[in-house]
C-alpha cells in the first residue's frame, strides 16, 4: 500500500501563480504606457531618422565640409546634383545638415546629461540632509536662478572662444539648476520613508542614503527631466549660434547655419533658412514628445 505522504502533492497558496503570471512587471508596466503614447513613439522615430541622417549620412552622401568654394555658392536645389542647393560658402546643403546635426546633438545631449546629472546629486544631498545645509544649498540655486541663462551664456561664450567642450560646460552651468530643485522635492519626501529610518538605524551614511535609496527612487522624475534639458540645451546652441557664438568654422551647427541663412532673406534665398530651422524644431519636439510619454510612464496613476 502507497503511503499518503508519498502521494500527496505540494501545496501552493492558491492565486499566486496566476497573480504573479497576470500581474506585469514594473518595467513592462512602464513600457506599455510609453508605447501606447503615440506621440512618444513618434518623437522616437524622429529621432532615430535624425540620428541616422547625421551619422550615418555622410557615410552614404559624401560631400566636401572642410574647403569653401565661391563658385558653387547659393546654389539653388537640385543644380548641378546638389539636393538642397547649396550654403553661402559653396558648401552642399544636404551634408551641412548632416554636419551641422551632429555638433547641435552631441553638445544638446552631453549638456543636457551633465546637467542633468550633476542637478540630481546636489538636489538629492540638499533635500536628505535638510536643515542648514539645504537652506545654504538652495540660497545659491535661487541666487543663480534669478541672473537670466542666456544673459550668462552670452557673456561667457563672449568672453571665452567658444569649442565644443566649451559650449557643453557653460549650457550645463546654467541648467542644471532646475533639475536640482526637482530631485530636492523628491528627496524631502524621500527622507523619512522608513526604507530609509531603517538604513539610518543599521549605521548607514548619508552618502549611502543619497545614491543607494533617494536618487534611484526619484529616478523617473530624473528621465523625465533629462529629456527636456537636452532639448533646451539644443535650443541654447542655436540661439548662441544665432548671436553669432558658434564654434567657429569650418565646424557648423543648425543655429549657425540658420543665423547665415537670415542674411539672405531678402534674396529669396528660401533653402537656407527652412531645412536647419525645421531640423531644429524636429529635434526638439522629439525630446519634448518622447519626455511626455516617460512622464506618463513613471505615472502610477496612468499604468494600466
Amino acid at each position: 500500500m502507497t503511503s499518503a505522504a508519498s502521494t500527496t502533492a505540494p501545496v501552493t497558496a492558491p492565486g499566486h501563480e496566476e497573480a504573479a503570471q497576470a500581474t506585469p512587471s514594473l518595467a513592462r508596466r512602464t513600457l506599455q504606457v510609453f508605447t501606447g503614447n503615440k506621440l512618444a513613439l513618434t518623437g522616437v522615430v524622429l529621432l532615430v531618422l535624425l540620428l541616422l541622417f547625421s551619422y550615418l549620412g555622410p557615410l552614404l552622401y559624401d560631400t566636401e565640409q572642410t574647403h569653401t568654394d565661391l563658385s558653387q555658392a547659393n546654389l539653388s536645389p537640385g543644380t548641378d546634383g546638389h539636393l538642397l542647393g547649396t550654403t553661402d560658402l559653396g558648401y552642399d546643403m544636404v551634408g551641412r545638415l548632416m554636419v551641422a546635426g551632429q555638433t547641435s546633438l552631441e553638445i544638446g545631449l552631453a549638456a543636457g546629461l551633465l546637467a542633468t546629472l550633476f542637478g540630481t546629486v546636489y538636489g538629492a544631498v540638499s533635500g536628505y540632509f535638510g536643515g542648514w545645509v539645504d537652506a545654504a544649498m538652495m540660497r545659491i540655486t535661487d541666487a543663480a536662478l534669478a541672473i537670466p541663462a542666456m544673459f550668462l551664456l552670452v557673456v561667457v561664450a563672449a568672453i571665452i572662444t567658444p569649442t565644443k567642450g566649451v559650449l557643453i560646460l557653460i549650457i550645463a552651468a546654467v541648467a542644471w539648476l532646475s533639475p536640482a530643485r526637482l530631485v530636492r522635492g523628491e528627496a524631502l519626501s524621500l527622507r523619512n520613508r522608513e526604507y530609509v529610518q531603517a538604513m539610518r538605524m543599521m549605521g548607514g551614511g548619508g552618502a549611502r542614503a543619497v545614491f543607494k535609496h533617494i536618487v534611484p527612487n526619484a529616478i523617473g522624475t530624473v528621465i523625465v527631466n533629462c529629456t527636456f534639458q537636452i532639448a533646451d540645451a539644443i535650443l541654447y546652441v542655436s540661439y548662441l549660434a544665432f548671436l553669432g557664438l558658434s564654434i567657429p568654422p569650418p565646424s557648423a551647427d543648425w543655429g549657425s547655419m540658420l543665423s547665415a541663412g537670415i542674411t539672405y532673406t531678402q534674396n529669396g534665398y528660401w533653402w537656407l533658412i527652412f531645412p536647419p530651422g525645421i531640423a531644429i524644431v524636429l529635434v526638439v519636439a522629439a525630446f519634448n514628445f518622447i519626455g511626455d510619454g516617460l512622464r506618463d510612464a513613471f505615472e502610477v496613476r496612468l499604468r494600466k
